[in-house]
């Protein structure tokens, strides 16, 4: 019979033994399943790279900037339509046009005063409609002007396609796209489709808007569009009788949230009643007021916009 010393021992040798066993094998399973992992999203990887569309240059355009907000009635459409003229305004070479993106609430059309439908070229193209040296387009242009939009997704996705692709846009330095507000299809589709040289980020000084805008940053960051910076829209009002200046939404609230992604704010326009009255009559400010203090705001940022676009490889 074996001593109990000895059967100590050859219990331990046992239990070592069976312990650096299963080290090994919990080892080789840890570092095969770690292997399976990375495969297997590499795999994943390479098939999500296959579905996503190439992207393909719109035809005659060399830099698209694209104006989005992630929540609406932040003002976005204003700035994209003062944003385009500005880029006309400051440089009387440089050709620019405006894409309307937003299907279910079009405000292009109202804001640059253009009304009627577009005509068809020799190559069955669409020709954008011209006001102020800008040329737009915009669903508004297909539809009747109280007509409600009501499209499911495919619809919509098949109307961008229409808007993107067969519009005979000529040469342009320059093609601004309204972005509808959020960060669903439209938003990707458009992304994915075409190279975008940049995109600028409207949003008020309130925290419930700001939250949505930094969703939209990120989407952008997400699929490798270069974000320009944020334009704070609405930053402070002033009253007109005794100038005092109030902030309704917040202030420096974009500011606080760019510097937290690592962006500049390029613009912080003022709640004015002015900006307001002109664009519902469909004189933008920047051509019904270029002398006014709004405008050189504006023009200030479109410097900062047209900069950062430069530095972006030419389509």
């Amino acid at each position: 019979m074996m001593a109990p010393v000895a059967c100590v021992r050859a219990l331990r040798s046992s239990l070592f033994q069976y312990h650096f066993s299963l080290c090994t094998v919990c080892s080789w399973r840890l570092k095969s399943s770690s292997l399976q992992k990375d495969a297997l999203s590499e795999k994943q990887a390479q098939m999500i790279s296959r579905g996503l569309p190439k992207q393909k240059p719109i035809l005659g355009v060399k830099q698209v900037v694209v104006v989005a907000s992630g929540k609406g009635g932040v003002g976005k459409s204003t700035v994209a339509v003062n944003l385009a003229l500005g880029l006309a305004t400051n440089d009387v070479t440089k050709t620019v046009g405006l894409l309307d993106a937003d299907i279910y609430g079009p405000s292009i059309p109202k804001m640059m005063n253009l009304k009627g439908h577009p005509e068809v070229s020799e190559n069955n193209l669409m020709r954008p409609l011209v006001n102020y040296g800008i040329s737009c387009m915009s669903i508004g242009f297909l539809i009747e002007e109280m007509a409600p939009v009501v499209w499911r997704g495919l619809m919509v996705m098949s109307a961008i396609e229409k808007l993107l692709r067969q519009v005979d846009w000529g040469k342009l330095d320059y093609l601004v796209i309204d972005m509808p507000p959020g960060t669903g299809d439209v938003q990707l589709s458009i992304s994915q489709n075409i190279p975008i040289s940049g995109a600028v980020i409207v949003s008020t000084p309130q925290d419930i808007a700001l939250l949505d805008a930094r969703r939209g940053a990120e989407m952008f960051r997400k699929v490798n569009v270069p974000v320009i910076g944020l334009v704070q829209n609405m930053s402070v009002f002033q009253c007109p009788k005794c100038k005092h200046e109030t902030h309704i939404f917040g202030a420096d609230g974009a500011r606080d949230l760019a510097e937290h992604l690592g962006l500049d704010v390029i613009g912080n326009i003022p709640l004015h009643v002015n900006i307001r009255e002109a664009s519902d009559k469909g004189q933008p400010i920047v051509v019904s007021q270029p002398q006014s203090n709004e405008v050189s705001t504006s023009l200030k940022e479109t410097n900062l916009v047209r900069t950062e676009a430069r530095q972006q490889p030419q389509q």
